[in-house]
């Protein structure tokens, strides 16, 4: 069984996540200064989202065939909840074809170190916004 019940509400956890990581005072400035123009491709359920960090503020857009990423990463919605919870290993994800990505991959592993505080902000994310039933325990 999927994680994320629509589209919708993928949009409404991981989009609102997204924001809260940008406008974070300790995350947010360091996803910015990478540039960077990038797309999240999900599948069950499916749905896009696309941010360029060089925007202030990054807007992100839904499921945008227009935008023409940098970068593009593509997984099942399931795999990028387990990984917003610490539980997947991105080098490892890749290798085993659990994620694709394209583009410049070394610009996306430097911002590794950066994002790591926002696995324990995503559970309490989570909580906050009524989807306790989320949390990965």
């Amino acid at each position: 069984m999927s994680y994320f019940q629509s589209s919708a509400e993928l949009q409404e956890v991981l989009g609102g996540f997204f924001d809260r990581l940008f406008s974070d005072p300790a995350i947010g400035p360091k996803l910015k200064s990478a540039k960077l123009k990038i797309q999240f491709n999900y599948t069950d359920p499916d749905l896009s989202i696309s941010a360029d960090t060089s925007e202030e503020p990054v807007r992100l857009r839904f499921n945008d065939a227009d935008f023409k990423p940098d970068v593009q990463m593509s997984m099942k919605a399931d795999v990028a909840h387990r990984f917003w919870h610490g539980k997947v290993n991105l080098v490892m994800a890749l290798a085993r074809r659990e994620m694709s990505a394209k583009g410049p991959i070394p610009k996306i592993l430097k911002l590794l170190p950066a994002i790591k505080p926002a696995y324990e902000l995503y559970p309490r994310y989570l909580e906050e916004k009524g989807y306790g039933r989320l949390v990965i325990k």
